[in-house]
């Protein structure tokens, strides 16, 4: 019998969940979830399993270590995966990883729905804090609303975009991660589609990659007043 046949332990991947969150994300949670179940690190109340980049691609010969990094981050930004660094050793820079297992029940429970989206509800980014014990950390969420910002931007602009971008998630990431809010956000997408909205030239610019790109607080800060638009004033990277 060929050597190429399950003469090795097989990776699972479950259809239905590849379907929803694609197939690279399914192997990659799939491939957690078994080391979690065996895993003896409990912290906090909940079980965690550590690896590099490098150690998970050992695991998944069969991709490079660049798509593994893109593939867990992805999960990271549809809220199934948590990431954290509980190493004794601040220069430990090793990722620990769990699953949010309630987002995976409310996806399972939309599984089959002729329309869901991979996750329905806004996703929660973890963000943490020390507790006494410095090897101990607690996990705090904060909720960053995806869903709320796109909606509104497709309500204000017109457009379509989709919930579940990856890439308009990670825009909106880092723009929280440097401390703006909804509000921000809401002020920004108003400002703009005044400005731009009514041209048919600059109308294509009011997309996620430019209004939530690196002149997001340059546009916040923007008074109300008609100017004559340059190239200047937009970030024109795709």
């Amino acid at each position: 019998m060929s050597r190429l046949l399950i003469n090795e332990s097989p990776i699972m991947i479950i259809p239905s969940l590849a379907t929803k969150i694609g197939l690279n994300e399914a192997v990659v949670l799939q491939q957690i979830h078994y080391w979690l179940g065996i895993s003896k690190h409990d912290i906090a109340g909940r079980t965690w399993v550590y690896n590099t980049y490098e150690e998970w691609q050992k695991q998944l010969p069969f991709w490079s270590v660049s798509t593994i990094k893109r593939t867990i981050r992805s999960l990271e930004m549809l809220g199934l995966v948590l990431s954290d660094n509980f190493n004794p050793m601040k220069m430990d820079k090793t990722k620990w990883y769990s699953i949010d297992y309630e987002k995976v029940q409310e996806l399972e429970s939309s599984v089959g729905e002729q329309q869901a989206t991979p996750i329905e509800e806004n996703i929660t980014e973890e963000s943490t804090e020390m507790t006494e014990d410095p090897a101990v950390r607690s996990i705090v969420k904060k909720e960053i609303p995806y869903t709320e910002i796109i909606s509104y931007l497709n309500e204000k602009t017109g457009k379509n975009f989709k919930q579940n971008s990856i890439k308009t998630r990670e825009l909106i990431h880092a723009r929280y991660g440097e401390g703006f809010t909804l509000e921000d956000f809401t002020k920004v997408i108003d400002l703009k589609s005044a400005e731009w909205k009514p041209d048919p030239v600059w109308n294509k610019f009011l997309r996620p990659e430019t209004l939530f790109g690196t002149k997001f607080e340059a546009y916040l800060n923007q008074q109300k007043s008609k100017k004559k638009l340059t190239v200047e004033d937009f970030n024109l990277d795709d």
